[in-house]
């Protein structure tokens, strides 16, 4: 699986201004920083003159050079404990740009639009949240103040050794061009060749969230090898890439490490000329080649910078791409006096169409009221509509014609909060949450008490997993195997906790055997007393239990009524009932039903 090309082709100002939103809120501890390493560096700079002055000493009349060489210990000792405390000021702040960047990220995903999510591999996902915030640690600050007290620190070198000697600084210089023409030629590459690599470990995670997701499906199909080979031509990739970004990575640092160490050979000769002609002292030319050698730190600096920048800047395109992405947004709205038999629900023309909206409409001109009270059942074959109807009411997808209102407002106008308080989903496959099974059960209803939660765990009859739990209700329910049964009737428990004015419930009872679908039926039609229930069924008992069915087919509600009613008067829900709606193991006992 080969990245995605490089999208970023704007201007590298452009694209270091949106480094800016993670630099700006740590503008004083990198100020610090920079101010420790600025002092650091003026420190470093001056060692080679005080050496310079112990050998003046020594040489002059051999006298003592007890207070030069005390100078240069406090010098080195005073150098150390300013790079000690910018050390950890910089690294306490670069984990909060990372903690920082997290939170955001995290709370950005977790608002982003259902279509928005579902198009995205979620591995991809993962991978912008922890290994690219990881590559901000260092451009957002290191990068930052290091590549300035580099540039700062090279200047001053070269200032303090055109006073020492101009003829070897020349030659230094001309030494130090070759370094920075294999930076300027390396540095580009392997900032692209980084936007790629990390591009290559998002597709690594994706592929390997894909097989995971379906590796019960992967195993009984004998899938193992197959997908190992797929996450493993992703993995591929992003080594092939990784190491291209090391390779030129590596050529830099060896070019500049080269260059200073001709430039110290070509120095050496050309000074060891200068000390013999007299025209150079040998304090001198030593405290010339400290600075030579004190070269190596500042374009060292230079050019981690230079690469810890690059791949800041890929990771914060790649964030930037969720940035782009809209979130959900609720209105304002506040409850309204109800008229007497107004629908809590009511849809007129809506229509709903996925991707670029060239294919067929999920649902086509949709009008439908759903009482306050009552059990609606929703019935069709597959690909008919009947998840996208739900989904709709949720605003988890949004209509691209028509209206949708509750309590006679359009759904849009209502806080998300309040919007999705008012009702329970229950979907297909119904995740257990992290956390015990009480923290499952209370998940939408904090506030419910201990007897409500035994109520419903009656209700649900599931005091067996309860039982078999080794704590109970405060054990993970993942501590021990679960059915697909148990787990939806742990979700409609959930559901159930939450009192809500409209449950919404999407195949609960497909796994369900004989005594738990009869215990979720009897709860289905106990909660429909007072409240609104839309029920997606591919159970005959289900719909036969509803005070009223609806017909989908092609995303149109082509008939409504009871079953008796439908079975008279809609060819497709009788064929529907003998095929798709009874269980095969049911299908005799059902007969009569028909």
């Amino acid at each position: 699986m080969a990245p995605a090309p490089d999208r970023d082709a704007r201007t590298p100002r452009a694209r270091i201004r949106d480094l800016a939103p993670y630099v700006r809120p740590h503008r004083w501890a990198l100020l610090g920083g920079m101010v420790l390493g600025l002092g650091a560096t003026g420190v470093a700079l001056v060692q080679p003159l005080a050496a310079q002055r112990v050998l003046e000493v020594v040489t002059a009349d051999g006298g003592a050079a007890r207070g030069p060489v005390v100078l240069l210990l406090v010098l080195m000792a005073l150098g150390a404990a300013l790079g000690a405390a910018q050390g950890v000021l910089l690294g306490r702040t670069a984990e909060r740009v990372v903690l920082r960047a997290r939170s955001r990220l995290v709370d950005r995903l977790l608002r982003l639009r259902m279509t928005d999510l579902s198009s995205r591999p979620a591995g991809d996902l993962v991978a912008r949240v922890t290994s690219d915030a990881t590559l901000l640690r260092a451009a957002a600050t290191t990068s930052i103040v290091e590549g300035v007290n580099g540039v700062i620190g090279l200047v001053g070198a070269i200032i303090l050794m055109a006073l020492l000697d101009i003829l070897l600084l020349g030659v230094t210089l001309s030494a130090l061009a070759l370094v920075a023409v294999a930076l300027v030629v390396t540095l580009p590459r392997a900032g692209a060749a980084s936007r790629r690599s990390q591009e290559a470990v998002g597709a690594v995670g994706a592929a390997l969230d894909e097989a995971l997701r379906g590796i019960r499906t992967v195993k009984a199909a004998g899938g193992e090898e197959r997908e190992a080979r797929r996450v493993g031509d992703a993995a591929t990739e992003a080594y092939r890439q990784g190491t291209r970004a090391v390779v030129l990575n590596t050529l830099g640092s060896v070019a500049a490490g080269a260059g200073l160490q001709l430039a110290f050979l070509a120095v050496l000769g050309a000074g060891a000329w200068r000390v013999s002609e007299g025209a150079l002292e040998l304090p001198g030319l030593v405290a010339f080649l400290l600075y030579l050698f004190f070269l190596g730190g500042p374009i060292s600096s230079i050019t981690g910078a230079a690469t810890g920048l690059q791949q800041g800047l890929a990771a914060v395109a790649r964030m930037r791409e969720l940035e782009g992405l809209g979130t959900e947004r609720g209105g304002l709205a506040t409850a309204r006096p109800v008229a007497p038999g107004e629908p809590l629900v009511r849809m007129r023309g809506v229509r709903v169409r996925y991707g670029d909206g060239d294919g067929a409409p999920a649902l086509d001109g949709v009008d439908l009221d759903l009482p306050r009270t009552g059990h609606t059942a929703l019935v069709g074959p597959s690909g008919a509509g009947k998840t996208t109807l739900v989904a709709a009411i949720l605003r988890f997808v949004e209509p691209a014609e028509g209206s949708i209102l509750l309590d006679g407002l359009p759904v849009a106008d209502w806080p998300l909060a309040e919007l999705r308080r008012r009702a329970a989903y229950v979907e297909q496959d119904a995740p257990l949450l992290p956390g015990s099974l009480e923290e499952n059960l209370r998940y939408t209803a904090p506030d419910a008490t201990d007897d409500e939660v035994a109520e419903v765990v009656r209700r649900l009859r599931l005091g067996g997993l309860v039982a078999r739990l080794p704590d109970g209700l405060a054990s993970s329910p993942l501590a021990t195997t679960i059915s697909g049964g148990e787990r939806q009737r742990i979700a409609i428990a959930r559901a159930l906790l939450r009192r809500p004015e409209l449950l919404l419930l999407d195949e609960v009872t497909a796994q369900l055997d004989a005594l738990a679908e009869a215990a979720v039926t009897l709860a289905i039609a106990e909660a429909a007393r007072d409240r609104a229930v839309l029920t997606i069924a591919h159970r005959l008992s289900t719909v036969v239990a509803a005070d009223r069915i609806l017909v989908l087919e092609d995303g149109r509600i082509r008939a409504a009524g009871t079953h008796a009613e439908l079975m008279d008067a809609d060819e497709l829900y009788r064929t529907l009932v003998r095929t798709t709606l009874l269980p095969l193991a049911a299908a005799g006992a059902s007969e009569s039903m028909v």
